[in-house]
Parts: C-alpha cells; structure tokens; sequence
C-alpha cells in the first residue's frame, strides 16, 4: 500500500488529497479536498498574485487537516508529501512547498516536487487506467499545450500558444464584455442564446504547417468588434460570445486534428490510441462535443477525467507522486527545490515565447 499527501497551490485553488495504491488494485481517492478563492478575485476580474498568496496561507493548514481527516490516514501512516513546486503564481507556490517541506520533515517521509502539467498529464491513469503512449490536450488558464505522454517523466510537446493561454482568452473576453468573473463559463452560458454567424473572426493559425495555437488576435478583434457596436445590448454580447466561442472551437479542432494524424504516423502499433482532455477550458460543452466528435472520426478513445479531476486539485498531484515513487524519480535532494514560475513540461523543446532569466513561458 502506498498512501501519498498532495499539496496543491499553484493558482487560486488550495487543495489538499491522500491517495492510495496497493498491489493488485486500482488506485483509490481517500480524500480530495479543495477551496475555491473566486470569491476573493471576483471583483478584480482575475487573480490577484497577492491576494491569492496570503489567501493559501491562511487556508492552507486546514484544507491539510481536512483532508488528512477525511481520508482516515493519519499522518504519521502516509508513505510521502508530494507538493506542487512550479509552473504558477511564485508566491503560492512558495506556500504549497514549504508547508509540504515542514510535514515530511517533522513526519520523516520523503518529499516529492510535482511539476503542476504532470498532474494533468498522468490524470487519466488515476481515474481510467491509461496506458502510454498516449495525447494530452491542456487547455486552462494559463497554458494550451498539446503534449506526447510517453512515460512518468518522458513528455514531448507537439503544440503550445505562442501568445495567450485560451482560458486567458476566454477571461479577457469576459472581461471585455463587462460579464462576471471567471470569464469562461459565463462566455459559455451568453453564447447559449447568440447568433455565432453574426461577427466573423479570424481562425488564428487554423491550416498553419506550425502546430501551434494563436489567440491574440483573435482576442483583439472581440474588442474591435464590441467597440463597433457599443453600447451593448444583452443580445450584441450573446451574439459576440457566440461567434468567439465559435471561432475558438474551430480553431481547436483544427489543431487537434493535426496532433491525431502525427500520432498515427509515430504510433502505428498502437491498437487503442487515445486523447486525454485537461484543464478547465474542458468543461465547455461545445469544445467537449467536437473533441469527442473529432476522436470518434479519427479512431481515437477520448478521455476527459471528471470536472472536479480536471481543474486544479491535489488528488492529481497525489497521483503524480504515487507515480515517481513507483518509477524511482524522486528527487533525493528534494528538500533543496526552489518553487518555479516557469516550468515546462517537455525540456527538451525549444522555447516558442518568452525564454528569460525565469524559463521558458511556453
């Protein structure tokens, strides 16, 4: 049996999980336990790096407490502390860690570094079972990556933004439109009753040789567009919010599409290829239903964990620990690992945007 603590502080979640694994027996969530801190950044029509530090800090010890509680583990019965350590918001970051840090010291467990894009990628062999090789699309807030998963630790990324993140996208459109905070599902919810034929924006990249993905200028004709209509009635925002969401699924399509015909040109052998969908941008139901489309056309299983598995949680920071233990990639001088802002997944890759002192942004 292998009982894992996770720590999750990386955005404007803090979270805390206890997973387990034992021989023979498909990995089970003893407890997965998150506060939520939209209330806090509500007003500012984003996350605050400030506010959403001190927020971890005065969370942190009981969401731990509450998921320790929850699980029926005591500490001193967890096998290691794994800990978000990067990509994020610095200051959070700094948080999660040394609280993890200060448990696996005063309990004597190991401590693992997670790097916050492997929680996402190693999610579905937590919940499904997934053998490698297989896709991962993520799609949040701060990064759109398409990504080969190849093994714990062995990741190739096909495709990442060279501008904005789409949940970044889908925030400043909200923003823009004056709607509330956060900004992807209540663009969703306005495009339910829009006209997407009314304004036509551009497909950035769309039938591009590049596999990667564009939303700036397609962020910044939503502005030309509103401001061309302004003021906006109710039904000029639902009908905005319709043809970006429009613009955005089809845009996604194409570059997905381009990611499933490289894998089976790479993969031939593989008898049930499989694409994994991550990040909260997932839970919008029209880029769901063409993933899910466009993976049944193409043969491809399509995998989207459960919403609460997909967004920011700990449970999948557990996973990923349980999953370093078993493939002997702990860092043995863990307790010397500096939070990182800038952290990519694949370090092999060439940076497309913003390499400096900090890393590599995508």
């Amino acid at each position: 049996m292998i009982r894992v603590l996770g720590i999750e502080t990386s955005c404007d979640e803090t979270a805390a999980s206890v997973v387990a694994l034992e021989s023979g027996q498909p990995p089970r969530i003893l407890s997965n336990t998150v506060f939520s801190q939209i209330d806090e950044h509500a007003a500012f029509g984003g996350v605050v790096p400030e506010i959403a530090a001190r927020a971890h800090v005065e969370a942190l010890d009981g969401i731990v407490e509450a998921a320790l509680e929850d699980s029926g583990v005591a500490l001193e019965d967890i096998d290691a502390i794994a800990a978000t350590a990067g990509p994020g918001l610095v200051g959070g970051l700094i948080v999660g860690l040394m609280t993890a840090k200060a448990i696996a010291a005063s309990v004597g467990k190991p401590l693992i570094a997670i790097n916050h894009l492997e929680g996402h990628a190693l999610t579905a062999r937590l919940t499904d079972g997934l053998a490698f090789p297989y896709l991962l699309l993520l799609v949040s807030g701060g990064h759109t990556q398409i990504v080969l998963v190849k093994g714990v630790g062995d990741y190739q990324r096909w495709a990442t933004t060279i501008d904005d993140a789409l949940g970044e996208a889908f925030d400043k459109t909200a923003k823009m439109l004056a709607l509330p905070y956060p900004g992807g599902p209540n663009v969703e919810n306005a495009a339910q009753s829009g006209d997407a034929s009314r304004f036509v924006f551009p497909r950035p990249m769309k039938g591009s040789a590049q596999p990667d993905f564009s939303f700036s200028g397609l962020k910044t004709s939503v502005r030309q567009a509103a401001t061309s209509v302004a003021p906006l009635s109710d039904q000029d925002v639902a009908d905005i919010c319709a043809s970006f969401q429009a613009a955005v699924t089809d845009t996604l399509g194409d570059r997905v599409k381009r990611a499933l015909a490289r894998f089976r040109d790479e993969f031939p052998d593989t008898a049930a290829p499989a694409l994994v969908v991550a990040g909260g941008v997932a839970a919008n139901k029209q880029i769901r239903a063409m993933l899910e489309k466009l993976c049944a056309k193409n043969g491809f299983a399509f995998i989207a964990p459960p919403m609460a598995l997909c967004t920011d949680n700990a449970a999948m920071i557990a996973w990923a620990g349980i999953e370093r233990l078993r493939a002997d990639l702990v860092e043995p001088n863990a307790f010397d690992f500096v939070p990182r802002s800038r952290w990519p997944l694949d370090s092999v890759s060439a940076p497309v945007v913003g390499s400096g002192r900090r890393g590599a942004k995508a």
